[in-house]
This record gives C-alpha cells, sequence and structure tokens, in this order.
C-alpha cells in the first residue's frame, strides 16, 4: 500500500499498464479463446480448465501480483465442496482459479454470460448461471449442475453476492449454503487478502502487489438443515473472517 501512494511509482505504473498490461491481457484473453473455440469439441473440462489457469497465472505474472497459499493441507483429493470465498476484487478470480489446487465451477450471474469471450468461455468450461432476478430459473439452474458436483468436482460462490469495496465482509446470502445443504457436500472457506489493494472495486486503479489466499478446514453439514442453516452460516462466515484478522489456524 505504501508503494501505492508514491506517486511517481503510481504514475510510472499506470504507463506500464496502459501500453503494457491492457494489450497483454487483451491478446491472452484472444487466444484463450481462440484455443477454446478450435477445440471446442474435443477439448476435455481439464483442458479448458488448464488453459483458464495459464490465462490467471499469466495475467497475475504481468501485473505483477504474487499470491501466497496457505491451507492447502485441509483439502482432501477428489472430496467434492461447496467452496465460500470473501470478494473484494475482480483479481480475485486470478487468484482463484490461477492457484486454488481443485477442480471447480463458479456459480455466476447470468448478466456475465453476455460479457464478450469470458461468457463463452465460462460456459464452455461447465460454470454456472443463475439468474438472480428469477428465483425459479435460479433454483432450477443450481438443481441442474449438481449432478457436475462429484467425484473432486467442487462449486464455487462468493456468499456476499457482490465485492465489498472497503475490504470489510458483508452480509452472506443463503443459497451457498442451502446448496451445500441440499447435496450433502462439507463448506470449504477460504479467505481472500490484498486483492482490493491491487484492484480496488469499481476502479482501473490497476497497482502490483501481493494476494494471499488461506484454505480454512472444511466445515462438515451433518446436523445442519434449513431450520439451523443460519449457525452454519455464521460458522463459515467466522471462518473467513478469522483470516482477514490474521488467522490461519
Amino acid at each position: 500500500m505504501e508503494m501505492r501512494n508514491n506517486k511517481l511509482l503510481y504514475n510510472l505504473y499506470q504507463i506500464y499498464k496502459c501500453i503494457v498490461f491492457f494489450p497483454l491481457l487483451g491478446m491472452s484473453t484472444v487466444f484463450l479463446f481462440i484455443i477454446i473455440f478450435i477445440f471446442f469439441y474435443t477439448a476435455s473440462q481439464r483442458f479448458v480448465q488448464t488453459a483458464g489457469i495459464i490465462w490467471s497465472r499469466f495475467n497475475s505474472f504481468i501485473t505483477p501480483m504474487f499470491v501466497n497459499v496457505i491451507g492447502k493441507k485441509n483439502i482432501v483429493k477428489n472430496q467434492s465442496y461447496v467452496i465460500v470465498a470473501n470478494h473484494q476484487s475482480q483479481y480475485d478470480i486470478f487468484v482463484m482459479y490461477g492457484w486454488l489446487p481443485v477442480d471447480f465451477r463458479w456459480v455466476m450471474k447470468i448478466e456475465l454470460r453476455k460479457v464478450p469471450i469470458l461468457g463463452y468461455y465460462c460456459h464452455r468450461a461447465g460454470h454456472i448461471y443463475i439468474d438472480r432476478s428469477d428465483s425459479r430459473t435460479a433454483i432450477e439452474s443450481i438443481n441442474a449442475a449438481k449432478s457436475r458436483i462429484t467425484g473432486g468436482t467442487s462449486v464455487v460462490f462468493f456468499p456476499e453476492g457482490t465485492r465489498s469495496e472497503t475490504g470489510n465482509l458483508m452480509e452472506f446470502k443463503k443459497g451457498a449454503f442451502k446448496f451445500a445443504v441440499n447435496v450433502g457436500l462439507p463448506v470449504l472457506p477460504v479467505t481472500i487478502i490484498g486483492t482490493k489493494d491491487i484492484l480496488p472495486d469499481k476502479t482501473t486503479a490497476l497497482f502490483p502487489g501481493n494476494a494471499t489466499m488461506i484454505i480454512h478446514k472444511p466445515i462438515d453439514i451433518t446436523g445442519y438443515s434449513a431450520e439451523n442453516i443460519q449457525e452454519l452460516i455464521a460458522r463459515t462466515r467466522q471462518a473467513i473472517q478469522s483470516g482477514l484478522d490474521g488467522r490461519t489456524g
């Protein structure tokens, strides 16, 4: 944060951002689209996912953003999870796609389906779009996704529903937790730190920095139901908050 406050460094970086970063971001995104389009009928989900990981890490490298991951040991191989993370910045996408060692699908708002290239890629990668304005359609989308979340494939929710401008946790929506209870999968809390200082919400004020992703211990959903789902939400929120508070246990 101190380097961002250095006006000379900040202004020099803005020149780099315009003449180097944005062109490379655009080219890498178009290249990703071309690769997926060429192999539309033959590419496996694993191929598509690997392409996304390379894209995320490449664009993190040219930012540059350095990512530290804590708690990989908390992930059990071939176990599916409902992954719940806080959301501070668009760079959370790079952090999770590039460094979360899990095969997962995003739950995304339907409006993103219309974004050129990104919307198509996410559709091809099997991510889940939901229409928040139509609860019946949203439920149908979630129900249709249940068959994909097995054998080590997980699903990611940002339960705040939008990015936090301050970095403080906002209220959690129930969708992720209802899904976890319905499909009988443990909740995996994840804390993301530092991305809001790299790209603050609703700005293009990009600047290099460090990000940390803390993978907490999974929460067994045994004993939770619609009646006490608020307890599951509170427990998950407490785990994520502990990461923001500097605790990694």
